[in-house]
């Protein structure tokens, strides 16, 4: 668990580190903040798109060879992403750059799956949260870096990050262990890349269907506010690269705390169903709050207060997880990944327009805030769908593993 901590830890750093810049570095090349937040979509879109289609096949690939070599592979695609980004000089430079990237770069879902090898299922929320806190601390440390490095130069962030993430390939070549043992293996499938064929396995589990709908939906709430976050800020109180860095560092600390220190002691009382409906309730109203601010402060507070939101991904992840038998690990994990990706695609066809239409109002007008209340609205459907499932789950018939693997291209 040690190795690949400081693997995710090294990994969230790098990526932290170039948040509170990227929309800067889009608007270099643009003439109004309208057509800034309109390529910063498409910039987004960009690698949400290419790892939508990527994320399936990398964990698949992961189940046949092991979860070292994927990411080694990741943190290699990472890296030369980062520099080529820094080194961009066009948009469609930018746009490609970020495409070639997204393809290469499944980290999270491959570090999921390594979790779930090394785990037991009953251990697995509580562990998924420790690396969980490890995101928390990259994005303590990656966007307060970000922000201080974005102040001298733009670029400079890109190429720290690049550094990071080679660093991290070092590290994995020299020292992190495999944690996928050759028994434990299945052949690799073209039929289980195709992330539609993923995700419809995916409902077949146990216990999981409706919570694909709860991931894609609170997901789909989760990118609208990264894909707003800066600009929305930078509209509504004049924050720049360093404001955006400290906030996003807020975010972290939180993380840190509850998915490290609060989540062993929050599950040995609530089950992983409990901690999900109360952290999606949660957020729904720090949604509608983050909109109404009117002071930069008040965002400090509700990031703060939003406390049980922190506890729904590694939830969620853990009764997925524990659904998948133990081949299928990379596959399930790369499906909600490919998930979540999809989901960034999406968010900018939403949050771009939205902040479009508002980019020319005061600042501090609470009508900013269009791309927080509707994350509010997509929050409250998913809440009201993990509710239901949780209620009607005892009556549902599941689906067996090997029919699962049937259904996805595996062997039986």
């Amino acid at each position: 668990m040690p190795f690949i901590m400081l693997t995710v830890l090294i990994d969230m750093v790098s990526i932290g580190l170039i948040i509170p810049v990227l929309p800067s570095l889009v608007g270099s090349f643009t003439d109004s903040q309208a057509n800034q937040a309109f390529w910063y979509g498409v910039v987004v879109f960009a690698f949400g798109i290419a790892n939508f289609f990527a994320s399936p096949i990398l964990g698949a690939l992961s189940d046949a060879y092991g979860r070292r070599p994927l990411l080694l592979l990741g943190f290699c695609g990472l890296g030369l992403n980062f520099f080529a980004t820094g080194l961009s000089t066009a948009l469609w430079m930018l746009i490609a750059v970020r495409l070639v990237g997204g393809a290469m770069q499944a980290n999270a879902a491959v570090a999921n799956a390594y979790v779930a090898d090394i785990t037991v299922p009953e251990e697995r929320a509580r562990r998924f949260g420790m690396l969980g806190a490890m995101f928390g601390v990259g994005f303590i440390v990656g966007p307060v870096m970000g922000g201080l490095l974005g102040a001298i130069t733009i670029q400079l962030p890109f190429f720290v990050a690049g550094a990071f993430a080679m660093i991290n390939w070092l590290y994995g070549y020299f020292v992190l262990p495999e944690s996928l043992p050759a028994e434990r293996r299945r052949p690799f499938h073209w039929r289980m890349a195709n992330p539609l064929v993923s995700l419809r396995a995916l409902t077949r589990l146990s216990g999981v269907g409706r919570l694909v709908a709860v991931v894609a939906l609170s997901g789909l709430a989760q990118f609208v506010l990264f894909t707003s976050w800066v600009l929305y800020t930078t509209f509504k109180f004049g924050w720049g690269p360093r404001e955006n860095g400290w906030s996003l560092a807020a975010v972290g600390i939180m993380s840190l705390v509850v998915q490290g220190f609060l989540l062993g002691r929050l599950l040995k009382r609530f089950s992983p169903r409990r901690l999900v409906v109360a952290g999606l309730a949660s957020s729904s109203i720090a949604y509608i709050l983050w909109g109404i601010a009117n002071q930069g402060w008040m965002m400090y507070a509700v990031i703060f207060l939003n406390l049980l939101s922190y506890t729904v991904t590694a939830s969620l992840q853990s009764i997925i997880s524990s659904a998948a038998d133990s081949q299928s690990q990379g596959q399930a994990l790369g499906a909600v990944n490919s998930l979540n990706s999809l989901m960034a695609v999406v968010a900018p066809l939403f949050s771009t327009p939205l902040l479009a239409t508002v980019s020319h109002l005061q600042r501090g007008d609470w009508r900013i805030g269009a791309p927080f209340y509707f994350c509010a609205l997509l929050q409250a459907a998913s809440l009201a769908l993990a509710y239901f499932h949780f209620r009607s789950e005892h009556h549902a018939t599941p689906a067996t593993a090997s029919e699962v693997q049937r259904g996805s291209g595996g062997n039986p």
